[in-house]
Formats: structure tokens, sequence, C-alpha cells
């Protein structure tokens, strides 16, 4: 089901309620033009944005191209527009400033050149993480490290990737702030993906077996839109196989 398919005779509904902070609406004006996410209210990701012009509770999410597969290059030419009602939707991303990661919720409508309206913005939750978009994976990987004693590539498995970082899962026992190379293809028919990654966080599975949550350094625009990419391929791959 394309992403257009949602606003066609999508009843309007109000998101189930969150604990909200007290909350002056300009106060969404020191978010602007942050990199976001956009899922549905079950989770799905829909497309990655930046977010521009909140203004009182409406806002715009400008589409990055490198997922402009996912809607028509003209939404506003469909032949029923009438059809498009606002559909509820969470927004999340994170406020370097701040160093928070900021949880919103509205409701979107398409308009033209990967332009999409939000209406009812709020803030929802500040949180003191990093907690974008994860898809869950099991997909064999290396990591290699290049420098001292304990330099070697190593096989390990790709938990969970997002955006900005990766979780992986090794026998060999990493340290915090190590720096690695990840090399891992998410999908069979897709390119290799390399990222320099950093360990922020173990958790020890037992059985000699942690699993580690890594942050991606010095990633260009370009490879986060390969990553987008891949991972909005790796989640139809998902959906389709479920269903």
């Amino acid at each position: 089901m394309g992403l257009l398919d949602f606003f066609k005779g999508h009843p309007k509904k109000e998101l189930p309620q969150e604990t909200k902070p007290a909350q002056d609406p300009m106060d969404l004006a020191v978010y602007s033009h942050m990199r976001v996410e956009v899922t549905t209210v079950d989770g799905r990701l829909l497309f990655v944005a930046k977010l521009m012009y909140p203004r009182g509770t409406t806002a715009e999410l400008h589409q990055y191209s490198e997922v402009e597969g996912e809607v028509p290059e003209n939404p506003e030419n469909l032949d029923n527009p009438e059809n498009m009602v606002p559909v509820p939707v969470r927004i999340r991303g994170y406020h370097d400033r701040a160093r928070k990661a900021v949880y919103m919720e509205g409701f979107i409508t398409p308009g033209p050149q990967h332009i999409w309206n939000v209406t009812q913005l709020s803030v929802a939750r500040l949180g003191n993480d990093r907690a974008f978009f994860r898809l869950d994976m099991n997909v064999d990987a290396t990591a290699t490290i290049f420098t001292g004693s304990r330099a070697g590539e190593r096989p390990c498995k790709l938990v969970n990737i997002s955006v900005g970082g990766a979780c992986i899962a090794s026998e060999f026992p990493y340290q915090e702030d190590d720096k690695f190379l990840l090399t891992v293809r998410l999908l069979e028919d897709r390119d290799t993906s390399v990222m320099l990654c950093q360990v922020l966080r173990i958790i020890d599975r037992g059985e000699d077996r942690c699993e580690y949550g890594c942050r991606f350094l010095e990633l260009t625009e370009t490879d986060q839109g390969k990553i987008t990419q891949n991972i909005f391929a790796a989640q139809r791959k998902q959906r389709g196989s479920s269903l």
C-alpha cells in the first residue's frame, strides 16, 4: 500500500492521549530546520524530512529527496484531492542545542514538491536519548578495528539499525568509545554499506555474548541518504513477507 493511500477516505481521528508538558505554541520555533522521522501511530516509518516554518500549531515537512520514491512527484494532481484528509502521525528528531530527543505529534496532508503540511502540531515529550526509528534486523556483518593491539576484522550480527546508529551482537569484547568500521549488506540486491561506528553502550546478553549500541560517525548527507534508502527497502521487504 502506497503512502498516499493513507489519505484516501482515511477517517480523521484523535491521537492516543499522552501527558504533555505545559507549552507555549511559539516554543515550536526552536525546532525549525530539525531533521525528523515521520511514522504512523503504530510505528511504521513513512519518510524522513526537515521540519520547516513551525508557527503556532502548524509547520511544513520538507521530505528529503533520497526517499522521493515513497510518494508521487505531484500528489496535488491526484484525481480526487478532496478525499485527502489529515492523517495522524508521530514526528521525532534530535535537537542538538538542547541535546534532547523531541517527540511530536500532529496531522499531515500532502502538498506539492515533496512538502507536507502539518496541523495540530505539538510536543508530546522530550527525552534523553536519540530514539530514532530502528529497524530490527538479523544480518551477518563484520566489524574492523584498524589500530592498536585489538586491531582486526571480526564477524558480528546486525541487531537493528537507524539513520543515526546501529546495534550489533558479537562474541568479541568491545569497550565503550571503541571505534570500528561496520560492513554489512542489508539486502542481497543492495550495495554493501560501510559505516564508521563508536560504541556508546554495552548490553550483556550472557553466554559470552554482548550487544553494542553504536552511533555513526562522519556521515555525509549522501551517506545518510543511502542508509535511509536501505532502511526503507528492508522495511518494505519485511512488511511484504509478513502479509
